[in-house]
């Protein structure tokens, strides 16, 4: 298995190969999936990753939680630690940090539902539940001091290996759904 850093410019480059339709095509299809999942449909709270660049978009997933009701919440950086913040809609979030990741302006309200179902960002994923993310550690570091959530990732099928190498202190994704065709 090749290392971190030669899998994060393999995938890299293949999600930069994708045109706007594909990606927002192939979302779709991933939410699609999801939706159907228990894991989302018993979810009171969903916490969910803000889209950069090209990852699978989460706009719409977000939107159709809050129609059915449900909670949302997403992912702020605050020092080393991540925190995810409640959101009603999509108005009070800026760019932020090195990447202008988009994050909720305010430091609040802070999301406290321990069994929130998290969408997992990542760059590579095996059927193990294994991921390979950005390199930050923050969902590994959160998840380990909450590790009641369940999680599923969405990911494109050029993104699931058959094996990756993690570290000890990596935490494993309960669910991974690709667009691959089954």
């Amino acid at each position: 298995m090749m290392d971190k850093k030669a899998l994060r410019r393999e995938i890299g480059a293949k999600k930069r190969a994708l045109s706007a339709a594909e990606i927002e095509s192939r979302s779709a299809a991933l939410a699609d999936k999801l939706y159907a999942t228990e894991q989302y449909r018993n979810a009171k709270s969903l916490y969910a990753y803000l889209s950069f660049n090209q990852e699978v978009r989460t706009d719409s997933i977000i939107r159709r939680a809050w129609a059915e009701g449900k909670r949302v919440a997403v992912p702020k950086v605050v020092g080393n630690e991540m925190v995810f913040i409640w959101i009603d809609s999509f108005d009070n979030l800026v760019p932020q940090g090195a990447f202008h990741i988009m994050e909720p302006i305010g430091d609040g309200p802070v999301a406290g539902d321990e069994t929130a179902l998290i969408l997992m960002p990542g760059l590579a994923f095996d059927p193990q539940g294994h991921r390979v993310g950005y390199g930050g550690g923050y969902y590994d570091r959160y998840l380990a001091a909450q590790p009641n959530h369940p999680t599923v990732a969405l990911c494109y099928d050029f993104q699931l290996y058959e094996h990756l190498d993690v570290d000890e202190y990596d935490v494993p994704v309960d669910t991974i759904i690709t667009d691959a065709q089954k």
